[in-house]
C-alpha cells in the first residue's frame, strides 16, 4: 500500500501542486513535521468541515482510523485507543486541548464530544510514547486539539451558523464568530445538539460553549478562554445476546438517566523574546456527574487545575543547528464523592523536562535527546489508600533524511504511570499497585512526493507491572469473591501503521490509515492471550471529489477487526465494517448537504463487557443507518 501511494502518477490530468510542510505543535512548540524522530498525524478544519463529521471523537475514529467504543451515554463521546491498551486507554493516553490537560485521575473519558467541533482547527496525535513531554499516562500517545482561537496567528472577522435535522429526532444547531479589530479580538463558538438517539431511554441533550478573548503585537500574546459543555442523557443499559438478536434497540432500564457537566477556564501568554519564545497556560476545570441507575445515585465533583510554563531557544551556526526546549508542569485534582459512602481522591504531581534537538545543517540528520522527572502525590479517604512515587522518563531519536522527499527516523524511550484514584482504592488485600513502566521504541520512514505523502511506522512498547482489572483475580473485598485492580504479568503492545494522502486526480483526493497491532501477555496466566478490547486490525479509507466547483460527494468506509472482551479470550467481539457518505452544495455563501452514516445499516457494536460460557454479554448496540440534512451559511 505504501508504494502504492509513493509511485509517481503518469495521467494525463495537471499534476498538483507540492504540499506545503507541516507544522506540528502536539511538540509544545511547532516544529516542522517532516524532521520529527516520531509519528505525528494531523486532521484540519477543513477536512473535518469536508467529511461532515459531528464531534472531535468521529474526527479521530472515522479520519485517522483509531479504534474507539462507545460510552454508556447518548452523547456521542467514546474511549479512543491510540495504540491497544483496551479497558485503560485513556488512562494511557493523554489529551490537550490548547495548553489544558483534560485528562481525569480516575477511570472516567475526557468529554471530547462536548468541544464545538467548530471551534477546532487542529487536532494532532502524537503517536507512541509522549511522556517527556507530556508526562504520567502518555505511552500510547498524545492527543493535542488546537481552536481557531489557539493558533497565535492574527485573527480576522468571520461567522459561521450551522443547522441541521437527521434520524431519530437529530437537532443540531450551531454558531461561530471571531470578531477582531487592531491587536484585539474575540472568538465564540456554541451549539445545541438534541437526539433521540437508536435505542429506547438512549435521549441526549448537549449544550457547549466557547470563548476566547486575545491581544497580540508583533512579539506577545496575551488572552484568556473559557469553555462549558453540559450533557443530559438516558442510560438504555447493556443486552444479553439474545436480547441483542431480538431488538438491538431496546433498554433494559427504562428509568436510568445521568448528567455530565464541564466548565474550563484558563489564562495564558506567549512571547517572543529574540532567539527565545516562551508561553505560559494557567488553567482550572471543574467537572459535575451525576447518574441514577436502578434506584441509586451516584455523584461527585471534580476540580482540577493545572500550570505549565515553557521555553523554546533556537541557535543556527554555520555547522549546525540546535532547538532546547524544557518547562514546569503542575497539576492538582480532586474529587469528591457524594453520599453515606462517599469519599475524597487527590492527585497532585510536579514535573520538569527538557528535550534538545541537534540537527546537522550539511546532512539534516537531527539528534533529539529528552528527559523528564515528576513527583506524584496521589490518595483517597476513607479508607486512608496513599500512594507517592517519582517517576523519570527518556527518549532518545534521530531522523535522516535520504533526499528531500524521503526521511527515516527512529526513537528509544521510557514511560510509565501510577495506578488512579478507582484503581489504588480497589485492590486485593496486600497486593499493593506497583508503578506501571514501558520501554518504548518506534521506527518510521516518511515520504512526499507533488500528488500527496505517506508514513509507515513500526513501533513496540514492552510494558513491566501495566496496571488494570483482572475481574478473574481472588478478592475479598468484593461482592462476588473475584475482581481487583492488580498489575498483570509482562505486556506487550506492537504493530505497524500506514498513514497517506493522495491526490488521484485535481478533483480526487483519498486518504487511508491502516494498522496491524497486537497487544499480549508475554507471560503469566494469560502468556499469549490478547489483551481484551484491542483489534488487531484497522483500516480507514475516505475520498474526496469535488465533482463541480459547487458540488462536492465524500465518503469513507471503516473496518475493524475481531476483538476479546474477555482474559482467556473464550468470547468475541465481531468484526464490522461501515460505510459514509456526503453531498455538499454550495450557492455562494450557503453550503447544502446530505449525509448518511452507516450506509448499509449494519448491525454492529463496539462495546461488551461480559463473558459467560463462550458467549459475550452486556453489549451496547451502535446505531443502524443514520440520515442528516444540514445547511451551513459562512460570512
Amino acid at each position: 500500500m505504501a508504494a502504492a501511494f509513493s509511485t509517481p502518477s503518469f495521467s494525463q490530468t495537471q499534476t498538483t501542486p507540492q504540499l506545503n510542510e507541516t507544522m506540528v505543535t502536539a511538540t509544545r512548540f511547532a516544529e516542522p513535521g517532516n524532521a520529527l524522530t516520531f509519528g505525528v498525524s494531523v486532521v484540519t478544519a477543513a477536512e473535518i468541515q469536508k467529511s461532515g463529521v459531528t464531534t472531535v471523537n468521529e474526527a479521530i475514529s472515522k479520519l485517522l482510523g483509531v479504534p474507539a467504543r462507545m460510552d454508556f451515554f447518548g452523547g456521542g463521546n467514546s474511549t479512543l485507543d491510540l495504540r491497544g491498551f483496551g479497558s485503560t486507554a485513556s488512562s494511557n493516553q493523554v489529551v490537550v486541548l490548547d495548553g489544558l490537560r483534560l485528562n481525569e485521575a480516575d477511570l472516567s473519558d475526557p468529554n471530547l464530544a462536548g468541544i464545538p467541533i467548530d471551534s477546532v482547527e487542529k487536532i494532532e496525535i502524537l503517536r507512541g510514547n509522549g511522556a517527556v513531554l507530556y508526562g504520567e499516562g502518555a505511552t500510547g500517545g498524545v492527543i493535542v486539539i488546537t481552536s481557531k482561537a489557539g493558533r497565535g496567528v492574527k485573527r480576522v472577522n468571520s461567522a459561521q451558523i450551522y443547522g441541521a435535522v437527521g434520524s431519530y429526532g437529530l437537532r443540531d444547531v450551531r454558531a461561530s464568530a471571531t470578531i477582531a479589530t487592531g491587536g484585539f479580538s474575540l472568538d465564540v463558538a456554541g451549539n445545541h445538539r438534541e437526539t433521540n438517539n437508536y435505542r429506547d431511554n438512549s435521549r441526549a441533550v448537549t449544550d457547549s460553549a466557547s470563548l476566547v478573548g486575545q491581544w497580540s503585537n508583533e512579539w506577545l500574546r496575551l488572552g484568556a478562554r473559557y469553555g462549558r459543555d453540559k450533557l443530559d442523557s438516558g442510560l438504555p443499559g447493556s443486552l444479553t445476546a439474545a436480547q441483542y438478536i431480538q431488538n438491538p434497540r431496546q433498554t433494559t432500564s427504562p428509568l436510568d438517566s445521568g448528567s455530565i457537566e464541564n466548565n474550563r477556564q484558563s489564562v495564558f501568554a506567549d512571547a517572543t523574546l529574540g532567539e527565545w519564545q516562551l508561553g505560559a497556560d494557567f488553567g482550572k476545570r471543574t467537572k459535575k456527574y451525576a447518574s441514577r441507575q436502578s434506584g441509586f445515585t451516584y455523584q461527585y465533583d471534580v476540580d482540577a487545575s493545572t500550570i505549565g510554563l515553557k521555553a523554546r531557544q533556537e541557535l543556527k551556526g554555520e555547522m549546525l543547528s540546535n532547538v532546547l526546549v524544557f518547562g514546569l508542569d503542575n497539576s492538582d485534582w480532586k474529587r469528591l464523592v457524594a453520599g453515606a459512602f462517599g469519599s475524597q481522591s487527590n492527585a497532585k504531581s510536579r514535573a520538569y523536562y527538557v528535550k534538545d534537538d541537534v540537527t546537522l545543517l550539511s546532512t539534516g540528520t537531527r539528534l533529539s535527546v529528552g528527559l523528564r522527572t515528576e513527583q506524584l502525590n496521589k490518595d483517597v479517604a476513607p479508607p486512608v489508600v496513599v500512594l507517592q512515587d517519582r517517576q523519570r522518563a527518556w527518549d532518545v531519536g534521530v531522523s535522516q533524511p535520504l533526499n528531500q522527499d524521503l526521511t527515516v527516523y527512529g526513537r528509544i524511550g521510557r514511560s510509565f504511570r501510577l495506578a488512579n484514584a478507582d484503581e489504588f482504592s480497589f485492590t486485593s488485600p496486600l497486593v499493593p499497585i506497583k508503578p506501571q513502566t514501558s520501554r518504548d521504541i518506534e521506527f518510521g520512514t516518511r515520504v512526499n512526493y507533488a500528488q500527496g505523502k505517506a508514513e509507515l511506522r513500526a513501533y513496540r512498547s514492552d510494558l513491566i507491572n501495566e496496571i488494570g482489572y483482572d475481574p478473574r483475580f481472588p478478592n475479598v473485598n468484593s461482592l462476588s469473591g473475584f475482581g481487583a485492580n492488580i498489575n498483570f504479568d509482562p505486556t506487550r503492545r506492537q504493530g505497524l501503521e500506514l498513514e497517506a494522502t493522495r491526490a488521484l486526480t485535481k478533483t480526487i483526493d483519498l486518504r487511508v490509515n491502516a494498522a496491524l497491532r497486537k497487544a499480549t501477555f508475554s507471560s503469566g496466566t494469560y502468556a499469549g492471550k490478547n489483551v481484551p478490547y484491542t483489534p488487531g486490525r484497522t483500516l480507514a479509507v475516505l475520498t474526496d471529489w469535488q465533482m463541480t466547483e459547487a458540488q462536492r460527494l465524500s465518503g469513507g468506509v471503516n473496518w475493524v477487526a475481531m476483538q476479546y472482551p474477555d482474559f482467556p479470550n473464550a468470547c468475541t467481539m465481531p468484526s464490522y465494517v461501515t460505510a459514509d457518505a456526503r453531498y455538499a452544495y454550495r450557492l455562494k455563501n450557503a453550503e447544502f448537504s446530505l449525509g448518511i452514516a452507516n450506509l448499509t445499516g449494519k448491525k454492529y457494536y463496539s462495546q461488551a463487557y461480559s463473558c459467560a460460557a463462550g458467549v459475550t454479554g452486556s453489549i451496547y448496540p451502535e446505531a443502524g443507518r443514520t440520515f442528516t440534512a444540514a445547511l451551513r451559511m459562512s460570512f
